[in-house]
């Protein structure tokens, strides 16, 4: 008797876990769908103090930024795309290399899809010039059109990094380079918004953006 007890328990712990996966799926629970990042999201120390308490509504700013064919490039040139952006400086020994050709291993898996799009933004605007931009983008592969690798005004800059995708620290001395780039990757949607942070020097976390990318398109 104990036993019949037992697995009709069992049975009935079974169904109740069918039915609630069953109605989880239908309505529409088995497709988690990807974060809208806002100024809270993020650890303080990446976000200007303005906007630190901001926990909505949150898109990236216009720009306006030179690229490495010594074009102006613009929000415009992003509208309804899907990009990633990182902030990087050519001199960098240590992390920038490994960013860049994780950035150019996402530019190879989405080379056919015109909606996917990348930006770098160099931090240091006074040393990167657009002849050093434009070398550096043909030694990774940069292709036109598709991988804008760019620099501008410091202050323009500063204000992107700060205040559209966090992803600079507010450190430094004053000079050349004073703010420290993060290795984060930041996944724009067709509405300016943010979807995604990934760690720019891990091939798991490239991985995991590439999957997140299809999930968007």
């Amino acid at each position: 008797m104990k036993g019949k007890i037992q697995k009709l328990i069992g049975s009935l712990l079974i169904s109740t876990a069918i039915i609630y996966l069953v109605y989880f799926i239908t309505m529409g629970g088995g497709a988690e769908v990807l974060p809208v990042y806002n100024p809270t999201n993020f650890n303080p120390e990446l976000v200007d103090v303005s906007l630190q308490q901001e926990s909505e509504d949150h898109t990236v700013a216009d720009f306006e930024l030179r690229n490495q064919n010594d074009s102006i490039i613009t929000q415009n040139d992003y509208k309804n795309k899907i990009y990633i952006t990182d902030f990087f400086f050519t001199r960098c020994p240590s992390i920038c290399p490994v960013m860049t050709n994780n950035m150019a291993k996402i530019q190879d898996r989405f080379i056919a899809d015109p909606d996917v799009m990348l930006l770098s933004v160099s931090v240091t605007p006074k040393l990167d010039s657009v002849a050093i931009l434009q070398e550096y983008s043909r030694k990774h592969g940069a292709i036109n059109g598709k991988w804008n690798i760019t620099t501008g005004d410091k202050k323009h800059i500063y204000n992107l990094a700060r205040k559209s995708y966090f992803a600079v620290v507010n450190e430094g001395d004053g000079g050349l380079q004073d703010f420290i780039h993060t290795p984060n990757f930041i996944l724009v949607d067709r509405q300016k918004r943010i979807r995604g942070v990934y760690d720019g020097t891990k091939n798991e976390e490239i991985d995991r953006l590439t999957q997140d990318i299809k999930r968007i398109l």
